[in-house]
């Protein structure tokens, strides 16, 4: 079955310049539409000051600067809006053990992959999360 992420608007967070175009390329090619920030601060900005809806998931890498993956998860958690307990956000992470799958699920996270991922579990991740 074809997995199908067109449309979908996704807040990328990640720290990584090579991985910030490798995921966005792929992400555009299928039709997706992203927003890039480089650390966590900026994923908590840009969250608490978008629109409600604006985002139908937020992809969060676990280790950035500034402010890491869980922490800005707890903070966007954390918000006073009805989106911000509901968004999907997808943990993308080299933590690939089962205890760290679960720190991130206990930190609000909806989703874990173990990088380096397979595109394809991304976009079926995306297509669970987003219920599409």
């Amino acid at each position: 079955e074809a997995l199908d992420i067109t449309g979908v608007r996704l807040l990328l967070a990640e720290d990584n310049k090579l991985n910030q175009e490798i995921i966005e390329t792929f992400l555009r090619d299928e039709g997706a539409l992203v927003k890039i920030v480089s650390d966590g601060q900026q994923a908590v900005e840009e969250f608490g000051r978008c629109k409600e809806g604006t985002y139908d998931a937020i992809l969060m890498d676990v280790m950035m600067p500034k402010l890491d993956g869980m922490t800005a998860t707890r903070l966007i958690r954390a918000m006073d809006r009805e989106d911000a307990r509901v968004i999907p956000i997808i943990a993308m992470t080299a933590n690939a053990f089962e205890e760290d799958a679960k720190r991130c699920f206990a930190a609000g996270m909806t989703a874990h992959l173990a990088k380096p991922f397979q595109i394809e579990d991304m976009e079926k991740a995306i297509v669970e999360c987003c219920g599409k």
